[in-house]
């Protein structure tokens, strides 16, 4: 478990990072909600089947646990507190940051093999797994994982790089779907956490300023520097990457351009209208269990 931090604001952080993140206005972390592609395919089933025994896992260690909506009687061992909901996110985002840099990196080796472009893959698949570290990199100012979470973080990215690694090779299709639903997850935990912080069951984050690097990254106006606000600007990430993965995994792997990619977004409307496989994600809201 992580051990708790003397939190501070200030750290050394340089004046630009390699991804400058873009602005995030507050009706657009604010509008951000839970959604849930349906599967339609056998691919889209494994995806989603591997992904509902991965958030069983992590449940599990963790030790995260659903507070009832008609009773605040849930024992203490049941509670879940600030510590560990850092426990959780330390966890999430140490698996999250995974399968970015895997694709990335595979992908670059392909292009290199085959000396071809990429048509813009890569730049989004290492930004995102960049995103993604931020994320950890930012709560490991607010705790300080002991050795047992340690050692569970180095276990899990072992099999989990080993598999997405070998998965990727074999289906990239089915992995990109698979971190469609893996993000879901991820905004229906920001979504609770923002829930129980507002419902005042978090009362050691009420009014606690953001660390500064997360300041600094997500650019975060004055007003919008506390713990709340920083969970939501998280929350919009997954969203980001919930859709980003969703609209790939539709895509032909080989052919398609990347309209995420900036050399190709002004071909985005283009792409969607002749090749008809950018589909809207449903955006069906998802019942929190």
């Amino acid at each position: 478990m992580p051990t708790r931090r003397n939190h501070t604001t200030s750290t050394q952080v340089g004046q630009k990072s390699s991804w400058t993140h873009p602005v995030y206005t507050k009706e657009q972390i604010l509008a951000v909600r839970t959604a849930h592609r349906k599967a339609h395919t056998w691919q889209d089933r494994a995806a989603l089947g591997t992904v509902r025994l991965l958030r069983w896992g992590m449940d599990v260690v963790s030790g995260y646990h659903t507070r009832p909506t008609n009773t605040n009687t849930l024992s203490k061992s049941h509670l879940m507190t600030e510590e560990k909901w850092i426990t959780r996110f330390v966890f999430l985002e140490s698996v999250a940051g995974v399968p970015g840099m895997v694709a990335g990196m595979l992908r670059h080796l392909k292009s290199i093999r085959r000396m071809r472009r990429d048509n813009g893959w890569i730049e989004t698949l290492l930004e995102e797994a960049y995103n993604e570290r931020m994320h950890l990199l930012t709560f490991l100012k607010l705790a300080e994982p002991g050795p047992t979470m340690r050692f569970m973080v180095l276990g899990a990215q072992w099999i989990f790089f080993s598999g997405f690694s070998l998965a990727y090779l074999i289906s990239p299709q089915i992995c990109h779907r698979f971190v469609g639903y893996l993000e879901e997850e991820a905004v229906i935990t920001y979504s609770k956490a923002i829930l129980d912080l507002e419902n005042g069951y978090l009362p050691e984050w009420e009014g606690l300023q953001a660390p500064e690097m997360a300041i600094k990254y997500w650019q975060m106006p004055e007003g919008q520097r506390c713990m709340h606000s920083l969970l939501l600007y998280i929350r919009a990430d997954e969203a980001k990457h919930r859709d980003v993965n969703h609209a790939l995994g539709n895509l032909d792997q080989n052919t398609d351009p990347n309209p995420f990619a900036a050399r190709v977004r002004v071909q985005v409307q283009s792409v969607a209208s002749s090749a008809g496989k950018l589909r809207q994600l449903e955006g069906n809201s998802r019942k929190e269990t």
